[in-house]
């Protein structure tokens, strides 16, 4: 990982918020005596070096395929204009130490990618630190945007948030084009998904709706599912 920073420049990240937002996320696998040392690095140095309208997120991969072992990834969120400002100018000697010191505990790098969000819904000033992340193949994003924002304008749980969004760079041999994340406070709820947040009329209501958007290329786009993953906020700053 010359390893996980040393192609971030002028790239920009993601969490879920109402304004549409620019992203770049690194994944690493890290031994597990060192995941420890790991958090307690990006705490020390972004809670005393936090940029200026960007927000830095460290998340235990904690379920994923067996093409997906990485156990970090690190994620820095803002606007275009403040993540990029993040790059202005030569890197700190503080900065240079951190990183250098990370890498030590990092075993080997994984995905590198970056895209931007298309739209998201629910309560983002809340906590959702559960998390999970579907990845998608669209064929066409006009009829998927559509029908994944009338459905979940109507039967998304008042507990879940719930985004998605492109990615631009880092396309993989899977063909993942496009991304979900599903936010929940807990992990019960997060097992358990959406169906098991609902309960009668708004569960029937929401399983027949779900039926209808799947049931037409017109509503979903073409989407098909390439992968699935639980990841857990260790920290955020």
């Amino acid at each position: 990982m010359k390893k996980l920073f040393a192609l971030l420049v002028c790239l920009v990240a993601f969490m879920v918020h109402g304004q549409e937002r620019y992203f770049t996320l690194y994944s690493f696998t890290a031994n597990p005596k060192d995941h420890g040392t790991v958090y307690q690095l990006v705490h020390d140095f972004y809670s005393k070096n936090k940029p200026a309208g960007v927000t830095v997120s460290l998340y235990e991969n904690h379920l994923s395929n067996a093409g997906n072992q990485t156990t970090h990834t690190i994620v820095f969120s803002g606007t275009l204009d403040a993540v990029g400002g993040m790059y202005t100018g030569d890197p700190s000697e503080s900065f240079e130490l951190f990183l250098t010191r990370l890498n030590g505990h990092i075993s080997e790098s994984g995905a590198s990618v970056s895209g931007h969000t298309l739209s998201a819904h629910g309560d983002a000033s809340q906590p959702h630190p559960i998390q999970r992340v579907v990845l998608l193949d669209v064929e066409d994003e006009a009829n998927f945007l559509e029908g994944f924002n009338k459905f979940n304008s109507s039967h998304r749980p008042a507990d879940m948030t719930i985004a998605t969004g492109v990615i631009d760079i880092g396309h993989a041999p899977d063909g993942a084009n496009h991304w979900v994340v599903l936010g929940f406070k807990d992990f019960k709820s997060a097992l358990g998904g959406a169906t098991k947040m609902l309960s009668g009329a708004a569960l029937d209501a929401r399983n027949k709706a779900w039926d209808e958007y799947m049931a037409s290329l017109d509503s979903h786009g073409g989407v098909k599912l390439v992968s699935t993953g639980l990841r857990i906020l260790l920290g955020e700053w």
